[in-house]
């Protein structure tokens, strides 16, 4: 009668796991699998003579970064190609480092709000003034080449909003940043270009994104959360509308070196992710039910737990599994991680030097167990009204890089 009770038990922690888990294992099974497929070239198109495209890069304390920033910009001298420096609550010299790269510096100083406000404020000059897209990039970051051509010419062809990929400048710095390479050529990539190759809406990831005006008009980017990226993508996907990819073209930016650094952006984005989830499950669960099936993938995507989180509870349901002498848990559990396995290696094809990629998953324990102890910074993270917090950038932190 215990044991079977102990069974019983054991059984239903079981499904939770599953419950819990079997989110991003869908998720990481189809958009590896559909990554992994040929892709088909699409006929691109001319930008029309005159196309008005702008660059927005918001810029809070950036003297070291900005410069370098314009210029990356400014160098692929495209036709009527303005670009705007947003310099926002700053107190150092980015304002001045930033006109002397040769961009329109706009100036905004408040009390509240973070880089969602900094946006809109460049949004709002940027339509002003006649843009007919506007594309942003971080200010730690350089644009890589044809950028803005692809983008003028998808911007051609009908589109409303774009995503090239997001890749990291520093990948072969530290372990760290190899590490967080390759988990963005996993986000930022892969995940992007399955969700393309399944006619879905690829998503938007705060730097090299770009909206038509006709985007902004009908969808004013009122975002100001700890990820507003991702808030004003479920705006979007609320309006109808969906994001495309451009696969050929990227955009670098830094990684952080320092722990104490990558800590507080992780914290940001993972704790900001939950606050999402507590706001939209509901709405895009109801509207998914009503018949809107464009918004399952993201609502799969939103209740999704981080990759690490997601291999530790299905080591767990593995070992439960073996232990409890659960069959169907134990076949999940060596599913879900062979669908992990996949889309790490998958994820590690799509960069320049796979081997390269794959050697960084040897610091991939400690990471897990970092992001173990991260958990109580996560969850304060999380609360509604958090305030948005600057990455120390890694030439001014006082945290060392790790050895190489």
């Amino acid at each position: 009668m215990f044991a079977s009770l102990l069974h019983l038990v054991f059984s239903l922690a079981g499904m939770v796991l599953l419950l819990a888990t079997l989110p991003l294992f869908v998720e990481l099974l189809l958009l590896s699998l559909a990554a992994a497929m040929p892709s088909r070239r699409a006929p691109s198109a001319q930008p029309a003579p005159g196309f008005r495209l702008t660059v927005i890069i918001p810029a809070h304390n950036e003297q070291q970064l900005i410069g370098q920033c314009v210029r990356s910009v400014l160098a692929q001298a495209t036709p009527n190609l303005a670009v705007y420096v947003v310099a926002h609550n700053c107190s150092d010299a980015t304002a001045l480092h930033a006109r002397e790269a040769g961009a329109e510096v706009l100036t905004l100083n408040d009390a509240t709000g973070g880089k969602g406000t900094a946006l809109d404020f460049g949004f709002r000059h940027a339509l002003a003034a006649g843009a007919e897209a506007a594309l942003v990039i971080d200010a730690d970051s350089v644009a890589g080449p044809g950028m803005f051509d692809a983008f003028a010419a998808a911007f051609a062809a009908g589109a409303e909003a774009l995503q090239c990929r997001y890749v990291a400048a520093n990948a072969d710095t530290t372990p760290r940043t190899r590490l967080a390479a390759l988990a963005l050529l996993g986000m930022n990539v892969l995940r992007p270009l399955g969700r393309s190759r399944l006619g879905l809406s690829c998503g938007i990831f705060g730097n090299g994104f770009a909206l038509s005006a006709a985007t902004l008009a009908r969808v004013p980017y009122v975002a100001n959360s700890l990820v507003e990226d991702l808030e004003y993508h479920l705006h979007l996907l609320d309006a109808g509308v969906a994001v495309r990819f451009l696969a050929d073209v990227a955009v670098y930016g830094e990684m952080p070196e320092g722990s104490a650094a990558a800590a507080g952006q992780r914290a940001r984005w993972e704790g900001g992710r939950i606050l999402m989830r507590r706001m939209w499950t509901g709405p895009l669960l109801r509207k998914a039910l009503r018949g809107r099936l464009d918004l399952v993938e993201p609502l799969l995507d939103l209740l999704a737990f981080p990759l690490a989180t997601e291999v530790v509870l299905l080591l767990l349901a593995l070992g439960l599994a073996v232990v409890a002498r659960i069959p169907w848990l134990e076949f999940y559990a060596v599913i879900g991680l062979s669908a992990a396995s996949l889309y790490l290696v998958v994820s590690a094809s799509l960069a320049p030097s796979p081997w390269q990629s794959v050697r960084a998953l040897l610091s991939a324990p400690a990471f897990v167990f970092w992001k173990l102890l991260m958990i109580p910074r996560t969850r304060r993270a999380a609360r509604s009204g958090s305030a948005w917090v600057r990455t120390r950038r890694n030439a001014e932190t006082d945290d060392p890089p790790e050895a190489k």
